[in-house]
């Protein structure tokens, strides 16, 4: 009997590793311990610098290096997490005051698909005449593809060129757009004006 009663205890004892968790909640008297496994890095929100570069350079035609240069000044001001870009062409056309006019793409990581959007608004051309421009916009702070929706006003003194490419800033209610613009007749008029951004295309620009 002796022997019986040991051969079962020792069985039982073997028999708790195999239960994740068990023995620890065993010996504490409460439940087991949370085993998830961490986020993995696929489920970040935003873009790293990496990622940004490649994109860009693939959508606008030129070398990583022209854009590393036009990108350096946005990632010192605002950082190299942008949480979202859009990749899309636009034209505009000026006798001092212009219009502008664009569609694209909205690349988000929590959306399996990009976001058609469209976008208008007046600006300030340096010349007369008209262009068309690919552009390549990183945008930080939005949360979700419906908050993209408004008019953004240019920041003041925000335009420069770098390599052939003209970069604008444009902001509202924390959200932060950076065009990078590259393209026949090229003009940084935006910066003085705004930039509306819509879900379908709009003949008037206001």
């Amino acid at each position: 009997m002796e022997r019986r009663t040991f051969i079962l205890s020792s069985l039982a004892t073997a028999a708790v590793p195999l239960v994740p968790g068990l023995a620890l909640a065993q010996q504490t008297g409460g439940a087991a311990p949370n085993t998830a496994p961490p986020p993995q890095s696929g489920s970040r929100t935003y873009y790293d610098r990496d990622e940004v570069i490649a994109a860009g350079s693939n959508f606008l035609g030129v070398t990583v290096e022209a854009l590393g240069g036009a990108l350096e000044k946005i990632f010192a001001d605002y950082g190299d997490h942008p949480t979202a870009y859009i990749a899309g062409e636009e034209a505009s056309g000026a006798i001092g005051v212009g219009l502008r006019y664009g569609k694209g793409n909205l690349f988000m990581k929590s959306e399996a698909e990009p976001v058609h959007v469209f976008w208008q608004g007046p600006s300030i051309g340096f010349d007369t005449g008209a262009n068309a421009s690919r552009v390549f916009s990183l945008i930080y702070n939005l949360k979700e593809p419906s908050l993209i929706y408004r008019r953004y006003p240019g920041v003041e003194g925000s335009a420069y060129f770098v390599g052939g490419l003209g970069v604008t800033y444009q902001r509202a209610e924390g959200i932060v757009l950076t065009p990078v613009r590259a393209g026949v007749g090229l003009r940084l008029g935006a910066s003085v004006g705004y930039m509306n951004i819509s879900r379908k295309r709009r003949i008037l620009p206001l």
